[in-house]
């Protein structure tokens, strides 16, 4: 879906930092998309363009999904729905625990701002193994809601997350893929 103009503007734009944090792992760097308004409002629209009358809402992952995720939710018209690291958001609250590489992790959203039956789309800048992602889904889907979709930046295919997302049966989608 994305313009190739887009995808070389964004390889472009995007720093990699070799063996950051660790050896081995390379980082992309999106934070200078935020210095060029025109390219962030071009990787909005597209991000927009492919959940247009599909979405009754949008559910960022902290804290990155929320960079591009209050935006898509503004350019569609529908709901922002925060989902947060436990402990962050007043009580009541819905909760998924979920496994890290070691130990685990608990992400949390207010009680009734996801409601039964909506199409949800679950953003966030970088999908890897897909472990909080697939954590995120499950949050939605205890509340009786549908994730209808995925969306993000950057793909990284290697780590395989999109073989855990596609159990949900949602569309799945982003800009760029390593």
């Amino acid at each position: 879906m994305a313009s190739k103009e887009l995808i070389k503007k964004l390889e472009e734009t995007i720093e990699n930092f070799p063996d950051f944090p660790v050896p081995g792992i390379q980082f992309k760097d999106i934070s200078p998309i935020f210095l060029d308004s025109k390219l962030y409002k071009h990787v909005i629209a597209d991000l927009a363009a492919f959940s247009k009358g599909k979405v009754d809402a949008v559910c960022g992952i902290e804290s990155r999904g929320y960079l591009f995720g209050i935006a898509i939710a503004v350019a569609l018209e529908v709901p922002f729905i925060l989902i947060r690291k436990a402990g962050k958001l007043p009580p009541p609250v819905a909760s998924e625990k979920y496994d890290l590489e070691y130990g685990s992790a608990i992400i949390e959203t207010r009680e009734g701002q996801i409601k039964p039956g909506q199409r949800i789309l679950i953003h966030d800048d970088l999908l890897a193994t897909g472990g909080t992602t697939e954590a995120a889904a499950k949050l939605v889907e205890k509340q009786g809601a549908n994730v209808s979709q995925f969306s993000f930046l950057i793909g990284l295919k290697d780590l395989k997350g999109h073989e855990k997302l596609r159990k949900f049966g949602a569309e799945i989608y982003n800009i760029l893929e390593y």
